[in-house]
């Protein structure tokens, strides 16, 4: 039992700190990338009701522009995570629109259960499945299409992104693999 409450006391130190260059430079790619996003979501598709950006895309910039070389940052990693998710999410919602709270649980646990299966563990991958479930009535309607859009085709945009900005910088190298 001891052995077990050890464990939570860790084992190793905190990592250094980050220089100003890297901070910049994830500022700038996560402005950009959540920027491109969110503009075509609210200046050019609002009015046709049709929607582009999620939570989850906040928790993937700061993996593809503040972790670069993080495994769970590659492109495989971010887009496959995605896509995986947001199918088992809206599946996940269809099995039992009735009971959200295993809808929910049933969906994050078979995504991470899917995402390691197939290499492509990206965390924010999680809330990708959850918003599937829980995003209410627009997310519902879009049903599998939601996998395409706003899921496919944001993460896509921010993976672009991501390709152009962590490249400019001379002390970075996006990616690491692509599969």
């Amino acid at each position: 039992m001891i052995e077990f409450f050890n464990k939570m006391r860790g084992g190793k130190e905190s990592p250094p700190a980050v220089n100003i260059s890297e901070i910049l430079w994830s500022w700038i790619g996560a402005f950009l990338g959540i920027t491109a996003v969110a503009y075509l979501h609210y200046k050019l598709l609002s009015e046709q009701h049709i929607v582009l950006i999620i939570g989850s895309f906040g928790a993937s910039a700061v993996l593809i522009y503040g972790a670069v070389r993080s495994p769970l940052a590659q492109p495989r990693n971010f887009v496959g995570g995605h896509l995986i998710s947001a199918v088992i999410g809206v599946a996940s919602y269809k099995l039992f629109p009735d009971a959200v709270w295993l809808a929910s649980s049933f969906g994050v646990a078979t995504a991470i259960a899917a995402m390691h299966a197939t290499k492509t563990l990206h965390p924010p991958g999680g809330a990708t499945a959850l918003i599937a479930v829980i995003g209410g009535e627009e997310i519902h309607k879009l049903g599998f299409y939601y996998a395409l859009a706003p899921v496919g085709a944001g993460a896509l945009i921010m993976l672009l992104v991501a390709l152009v900005v962590n490249n400019l910088a001379k002390s970075r190298r996006y990616p690491e693999f692509w599969f």
